[in-house]
């Protein structure tokens, strides 16, 4: 698997940077690369199928857990197929649609790097690999949804789709960080060995809130699916992969990966359900009353991903095969119906619904395939999309205690889809005919190759569902849910209550749809019913709350970072001794003994040199005086290393203190006559700051001198320098050897100093 994604890239990549290769051509490269993919894996179908898995592990830091690791199980297989297979038609696509524009070979290379991105997060089986790949996705879809920069609402856009899905990402890093530590690991594998200790775990509740932050943000699910609606700044292309057929759908996968290890409770069950639920119901309230028609296609497209969402925390077999089959025809319809969208607007310069009409007769064919889509959309037959609403119905009777509610939701929820969708179709191919500036036309037969493609492959697999039953649905479910038996997909299941609900279904939504069509009015209405009731908008209000955001962060600025050196000294001092002293006082730390012993006449006499000198120096005005008596300070401190034979420190000490009383010397002569610039109050803050982290650096010395070691770390040391280093001395090894990335940046920082002072100097003589 990793190969075939090195392959991938390489070969992409260097087409990319082939500079003979035009933009068009460039479309054709990634078409071909997924067209592979699609095949590649879809021969490893009857392997998995056999297998149940295809495991790979390429070890990278295994000390820390962190290892490159692959998986191709069925559900990783359903995914990426959908992921190359809707690829390749929309690169081919692209290639007409995007001609007209300037650096589509920027916008190639992101979509081809996006395609990458995806396919390594669905196959990866590592939980950090996942989220690397998954912020991969954000970042490459933040660029693709402002591709169009130049316009201050695609900016707006991709800025807060990548500051949601963002922030989500590092929700579920938190919470695979959190449970990971339950197994002690990050592999797939190793959670679905210790899923019952995960989910007993009192880290469980915490864990789940944080992973479904992350599925929830990416998969635009109710209060962050404002994100999505505004995505559709992006172009044509963007909307038909990323948002319904990709990126959307990773949070559902992922939801559809940890099932086994964190499903199963009460948490999730509720959860999952409920803000499903309630997604559902606002993609499909909200989406009746747009006008843009990307903006529709938005709104059901959010209606679909809470279905998929309620779907996975209902957590049955039944939901689960419901929640596969749906996933399949939510990504074949809608990015059918957005390659539509983008086609319609580029022949007639609107996306306008009330401004279109009357465009089956110039657009027979285009007309054809979004009806297919349409009617699999509305969840009608001949169309996939009718049994996949059997499926749902079906999961949400046989679940037990919450079915009715559910059951009554989702059939609302499903009036108003198939409303939306026949009222879609009618306004733009069969209403009244408009008047365009071009008579639109059917040219370019790219744009019609992919969506005549899905929309035929609803088709065939709606009259013979036994094709994607017996194979990648049947493949797929076990990994869902464990002990799972083969689905038996057939478009009639007879006359029962699932029948009845979809009859219940069909006849309400269309009425509401002839309503809608028939009386203008109506909608008018509810338009400015929706506009009275949602008046604050989520995106609005985000956008605001982000503003002010930034301007708390700018007062913020003109507090904290005022420029004042020795203020944040100060401050950084002062924050450290309390913190030090609180845990001395407050932490229940045993406050070590004291004995006052005098070895030596020596070392006493050493101290009270040096204690007046430290006060002199404080005190004095003179500044010669103050250096001397730092002075005085150094060399007793090295007399000191001498006493306990620390020669070396003792010579070292002796060289620095006196480059510093003769640099100091050298500076006081440029320096104006002293004066005193601080006040009285200024001093004695200074004097207690200098008194309270003094003294708590004093018991951190006895502390540390106190510390009862088993084996001193010297030790290590004496018994690895001549062996290992090959050197006698042992503080030199240390720095040398041991050491040496440390003695590394302190030459580093004395040869930028020197650098800096070498600079000042020369621009004061004009010499350099």
């Amino acid at each position: 698997m990793h190969q075939a994604l090195l392959i991938y890239l390489t070969v992409g990549g260097a087409a990319f940077l082939f500079p003979g290769v035009g933009g068009k051509r460039r479309a054709l490269v990634p078409a071909l690369l997924l067209a592979g993919f699609f095949l590649f894996f879809l021969f490893k179908l009857p392997f998995i199928a056999e297998t149940g898995a295809w495991h790979q592990v390429i070890l990278w830091i295994p000390e820390l857990g962190l290892n490159l690791e692959f998986l191709l199980d069925g559900l990783s297989l359903f995914m990426v197929i959908l992921v190359a297979g809707i690829g390749a038609l929309v690169f081919l696509y692209s290639r007409v649609y995007m001609k007209e524009y300037q650096e589509t070979g920027r916008f190639y290379l992101y979509l081809f790097l996006f395609a990458g991105s995806m396919t390594g997060l669905v196959l990866s089986a590592n939980l950090i690999q996942l989220f690397i790949f998954w912020e991969l996705t954000s970042v490459l879809s933040f660029l693709l949804i402002g591709f169009f920069h130049e316009k201050a609402e695609a900016r707006r856009a991709a800025f807060q789709s990548l500051y949601i899905t963002g922030f989500g990402g590092l929700c579920m890093l938190a919470g695979i960080i959190l449970l990971g530590s339950i197994p002690g690991s990050y592999s797939l594998p190793a959670w679905l060995a210790s899923s019952a200790a995960i989910r007993a775990s009192s880290f469980y509740v915490p864990g789940l809130l944080l992973i479904l932050v992350g599925a929830f943000t990416k998969s635009a699910q109710f209060p962050f699916h404002f994100w999505l609606p505004t995505a559709m700044k992006a172009p044509a292309p963007v909307s038909a992969y990323l948002h319904s057929a990709t990126m959307v759908k990773a949070g559902f996968f992922l939801l559809a990966r940890l099932a086994p290890v964190l499903g199963g409770t009460p948490e999730w069950k509720y959860i999952i359900s409920s803000v499903g639920v309630l997604t559902m119901l606002v993609g499909s309230y909200l989406a009746i009353s747009q006008k843009d028609i990307k903006s529709i296609l938005a709104y059901t497209t959010i209606n679909g991903l809470g279905i998929l969402v309620l779907l996975i925390g209902i957590n049955t077999e039944q939901s689960a095969s419901a929640a596969l089959i749906f996933l399949f025809v939510h990504a074949m319809y809608k990015a059918t119906l957005f390659m539509m969208a983008g086609m319609i607007e580029k022949k007639t310069g609107t996306r306008d619904i009330d401004r279109l009409g009357g465009l089956a007769r110039h657009m027979p064919v285009s007309f054809i395939i979004a009806l297919l889509a349409a009617l699999s959309m509305a969840g009608l037959p001949p169309m996939l999309g009718f049994l996949g609403k059997e499926l749902i119905y079906e999961a949400k009777v046989e679940l037990p205690g919450i079915n009715f509610p559910l059951l009554v939701l989702g059939v609302l929820s499903n009036i108003l889809m198939v409303a939306v969708s026949l009222a879609f179709l009618y306004k733009i191919f069969l209403g009244p005919p408009r008047r365009y500036a071009v008579a639109p036309d059917e040219k370019g037969w790219l744009l019609l190759a992919g969506p005549a493609v899905l929309a035929l492959f609803s088709l065939v697999l709606g009259l013979f569902p036994d094709l994607i039953g017996n194979t990648l649905i049947n493949t797929a479910l076990p990994v869902m849910h464990a002990g799972a038996g083969e689905v038996d997909l057939k478009i009639w299941h007879g006359v029962n209550t699932v029948f009845f609900l979809s009859l219940l279904t069909v006849f309400f939504g269309l009425l509401l749809s002839w309503l809608i069509i028939r009386k203008t009015t109506l909608l008018e209405a509810w338009r400015r019913m929706n506009n009275a009731i949602f008046y604050i908008r989520f995106s609005e209000l985000f956008s605001a709350a982000i503003d002010r955001f930034i301007a708390f962060s700018g007062r913020k600025e003109k507090v904290m970072q005022h420029g004042y050196h020795r203020y944040y000294i100060l401050t950084i001092v002062s924050f450290t001794a309390l913190l030090m002293w609180g845990k001395v006082i407050l932490g229940g730390v045993e406050w070590p003994e004291m004995h006052v012993r005098v070895e030596s006449f020596f070392i006493p006499v050493l101290v009270g040199v040096m204690v007046p000198a430290v006060l002199y120096s404080t005190l004095t005005r003179s500044r010669m005086a103050a250096i001397i008596d730092m002075g005085v300070v150094g060399y007793g401190i090295s007399l000191i290393y001498m006493y306990f034979s620390a020669v070396d420190l003792a010579i070292m000490q002796i060289l620095v203190e006196t480059l510093t009383v003769v640099i100091f010397v050298l500076v006081l002569q440029r320096l104006p006559r002293f004066a005193i610039l601080s006040t009285r109050r200024t001093r004695i803050r200074d004097l207690t700051v200098a008194l309270v982290f003094g003294s708590v650096m004093t018991m951190v010395a006895l502390f540390a001198v106190q510390a009862n070691v088993p084996k001193p770390v010297s030790e290590y040391f004496q018994d690895r320098s001549l062996t290992d280093a090959f050197g006698r001395n042992v503080v030199n090894v240390i720095l040398v050897d041991f050491r040496a990335f440390d003695t590394l940046g302190e030459t580093v920082v004395l040869i930028t100093a020197a650098l800096g002072i070498l600079v000042l100097i020369g621009k004061k003589t004009g010499k350099i």
